[in-house]
């Protein structure tokens, strides 16, 4: 439980620093700061999921593609050189939604 309620606190993280500025890829793109942090956040996500896996493998059927929210954490860890402002947005645009639903169902189960 107390995995999946630091994915659910990193998402509402990451979801609370756009309630000042406009949710647009230009101004996510241009700000330093807000790129780290949100990165910062996926880092979290990613370990956080694979401490989960680790525990149970029973959830790799329960989180969409855990295994590429691992791979974008190691990616932003590892090879941050090669992170593109552009990847990151698509995952808060088209991946962060659907994570936040499934993790608050998980934790609504257990």
């Amino acid at each position: 439980m107390k995995y999946l309620i630091d994915i659910d606190n990193s998402i509402a993280e990451i979801e609370g620093y756009f309630q000042n500025i406009p949710k647009e890829f230009n101004s996510y793109r241009q700000n330093t700061m807000l790129k780290r942090a949100v990165e910062r956040n996926l880092e979290i996500i990613g370990e956080a999921v694979k401490k989960v896996l680790k525990r149970d493998e029973a959830y790799i059927n329960k989180i969409t593609e855990a295994k590429s929210i691992i791979g974008l954490r190691n990616l932003v860890i590892h090879a941050y050189d090669s992170v593109s402002d552009e990847n990151i947005w698509a995952v808060l645009i088209n991946h962060l939604p659907k994570l936040k639903s499934e993790i608050q169902d998980l934790m609504t189960q257990n």
